[in-house]
C-alpha cells in the first residue's frame, strides 16, 4: 500500500527505468494504477501515467516516443479485458517487443494466459497488486533476468492454459431450454410502491451517508486485506490500516464539513412483468405502453435436484399474475476528479488517491441508502425494517439490488436501456462510455427487486444456444453479444475486430 509517509511523492526518478501506465480506452478508474504509480515511483522508476480512457494508438506512440522500458494497462469493468487483447494485438502487429504487463479488478493470471499472452510474443505478464509491481518490473527492464522471468511465466501460462482448455471438457451445461423447464416457481408476493414514478437528488446530503459507509472495500483498494474494523487491531497491518484510517476520517470530515463532493441521484418504480427470461417495465398499471425492456440471462450449469436455473426476471410476477414492479437506480459522486486533480497538482499523490476512494466509499454508501429509503419509504414493502450499518453491508434485508455487469446481470450494454429508463443524463448528469463505464467514475446504477425470495447470484458459462436467443431477444448480432459476454462464454467464438 501507500503509506502516509509518501505523500507528495515525485514521479521524476528515472533510475529503476521507465514504465508507461494507462487504464485501457473505454474505462475510467484508476485508483488501483495510480497506487501501482506511486508504489514504482517510490522505487525509483519515472513513471509516465497517461491517466483514462486512453487508445491503443495513443499508449503504444507514447511509449515508442518515450522508449518506455515497461508498458502497463490497468482496467476495472470486464470490457477493459477486450481492449486489452486489442492492444496486445496492436503491439505484435507494430513489432514492440517492450514488456506488457496486466493489472485491474477484472483481470487474472488465468485471463491474460488464455486470452492476452497469446497475440503478443513478447513478455505479458499479469501482476496481482502494487506491491508486487516493483518486482516484476525491475526483473522486466533487465536484460539478465528479463529471459528467466519470461520462462517461467510462459511454463506457468502454459499449464493455466492446459487447465483451461480441461475444465471446459468437464463442465456439465445444459440446454436453454432444459435450464427455462428448471426454473424456479416462486409465488408471487406483489407489493404496489407507495411512490411510484421517477424522483431525482439534486445535492444529497452528505452527513446522512457517512454511517452506511462499508469501509472493508476502502482497505482492499489500499491493498490491506481484512475486515473493518477487526483490521484495525491485526498483529502485522494494524498499524498501517488505522494510520491510513486516521487520514480517512480527517478528509472525510473536511469533504462533508466543506461541501467539496455533491451526491447527485434518481431512481424509479415501474409497472412490470416477467415475459420469458426478459421484464417488461410500463408507463402505468394499465400495461398498454412498454417503457423498456431489461434482458436477463439464465443460469445453465447443470444443478443438483432441487435447485433451479435462476434469471433475474423470475424474481417477477407473469402477465397473468397481474401488475408486478421493478424499480431502477443512477447515483453519482461529483467533485472527487477536481480535488484529486488539486492535490496531484501539489504532488500529493496520496491524498489524490484518498479523495477518489473514499468518493468510490460515499458512492456506495448512496446505493446502500437510497435502497435502504426505497424499501422502507418510497416502494414500502418494509416499512417496519430497522437494521444497523453492519446489518445493511451484511445485506440482512429483504430485496435485491443488482447491477449490469455483475455475476447475476453480467451483460454491461443493459446500462444503456437503464439510462434511457431513468433519462440519468438530464436527470443526474451521469453518462456512459463507449464500453459502458460510468461518468463520474464514483459511480453506481442497478435495479430494485422486491421478492422476498430474491438473490444475488452468478450466471456463469452459457452456451451458444442461449447467446443466439439473447441476440435475437435484443435485437443484435450473435458477435456483437459474444463480445460483450466474453467472460461467461462456455465456447471459443469466432475472432472479433474491435472497433478503434
Amino acid at each position: 500500500m501507500v503509506h502516509p509517509q509518501d505523500k507528495g511523492v515525485d514521479r521524476g526518478g528515472g533510475g529503476g527505468g521507465k514504465v508507461l501506465l494507462a487504464t485501457v480506452k473505454g474505462d475510467v478508474h484508476d485508483i488501483g494504477k495510480n497506487i501501482v504509480g506511486v508504489v514504482l515511483s517510490c522505487n525509483n522508476f519515472k513513471v509516465i501515467d497517461l491517466g483514462v480512457m486512453v487508445s491503443a494508438e495513443k499508449i503504444l506512440e507514447t511509449a515508442r516516443r518515450e522508449g518506455v522500458d515497461v508498458i502497463g494497462l490497468s482496467g476495472l469493468i470486464t470490457p477493459s479485458l477486450d481492449e486489452m487483447v486489442h492492444v496486445a494485438k496492436e503491439m505484435e502487429r507494430q513489432g514492440f517487443t517492450t514488456p506488457l504487463l496486466i493489472g485491474g479488478a477484472t483481470t487474472s493470471r488465468l485471463h491474460t494466459a488464455v486470452k492476452i499472452a497469446p497475440h503478443y510474443s513478447g513478455l505479458t505478464v499479469h501482476v496481482l497488486d502494487a506491491s508486487r509491481s516493483v518486482g516484476v518490473a525491475s526483473r522486466a527492464r533487465s536484460e539478465t533476468e528479463r529471459p528467466k522471468l519470461a520462462a517461467e511465466v510462459r511454463e506457468q501460462y502454459r499449464v493455466l492454459r492446459e487447465k483451461f482448455e480441461g475444465r471446459d471438457a468437464s463442465q456439465q451445461l445444459v440446454s436453454l431450454a432444459e435450464a427455462r423447464a428448471n426454473a424456479p416457481r416462486l409465488e408471487c408476493a406483489i407489493v404496489k410502491p407507495a411512490l411510484p414514478g421517477t424522483r431525482s437528488f439534486s445535492a444529497y446530503p452528505l452527513n446522512e451517508l457517512t454511517r452506511y459507509i462499508d469501509w472493508t472495500p476502502f482497505f482492499i483498494a489500499w491493498e490491506l486485506s481484512g475486515r473493518y474494523p477487526q483490521i484495525l487491531d491485526d498483529p502485522k497491518i494494524g498499524e498501517a490500516a488505522r494510520s491510513l484510517f486516521d487520514d480517512a476520517q480527517a478528509m472525510l470530515h473536511e469533504i462533508v464539513n466543506e461541501g467539496r463532493f455533491t451526491a447527485k441521484g434518481t431512481l424509479g418504480l415501474f409497472p412490470a412483468n416477467r415475459v420469458g427470461d426478459d421484464l417488461e417495465l410500463y408507463a402505468d398499471e394499465r400495461r398498454r405502453e412498454v417503457l423498456a425492456v431489461l434482458h436477463t440471462l439464465r443460469q445453465q450449469h447443470a444443478k443438483r435436484p432441487g435447485q433451479p436455473n435462476l434469471a433475474l426476471a423470475d424474481f417477477v410476477a407473469p402477465k397473468e399474475a397481474g401488475v408486478d414492479y421493478v424499480g431502477a437506480f443512477a447515483i453519482a459522486i461529483y467533485g472527487a476528479d477536481e480535488l484529486a486533480s488539486h492535490f496531484t497538482a501539489q504532488h500529493d499523490d496520496y491524498r489524490a488517491i484518498m479523495v477518489k476512494a473514499l468518493a468510490d466509499r460515499l458512492a456506495e454508501a448512496f446505493a446502500e441508502r437510497l435502497h435502504e429509503r426505497v424499501r422502507r419509504e418510497f416502494w414500502g414493502y418494509a416499512k417496519d425494517e430497522e437494521l444497523s450499518p453492519e446489518e445493511l453491508i451484511k445485506e440482512r434485508y429483504r430485496g435485491i439490488r443488482p447491477a449490469p455487469g455483475y455475476p447475476a446481470c453480467p451483460d454491461h450494454t443493459e446500462k444503456r436501456t437503464l439510462f434511457k429508463l431513468l433519462d440519468a443524463e438530464k436527470a443526474v448528469g451521469m453518462h456512459l462510455t463507449e464500453a459502458y463505464a460510468m461518468l463520474p467514475a464514483s459511480a453506481v446504477s442497478g435495479l430494485y427487486f422486491a421478492h422476498p425470495e430474491s438473490r444475488y447470484f452468478g450466471v456463469g458459462k452459457i452456451q451458444r444456444d442461449q447467446i443466439e436467443n439473447y441476440a435475437r431477444r435484443k435485437g443484435l448480432s450473435v458477435a456483437e453479444v459474444e463480445r460483450w459476454l466474453a467472460p461467461n462464454l462456455a465456447y471459443q467464438p469466432a475472432e472479433t475486430v474491435i472497433d478503434t
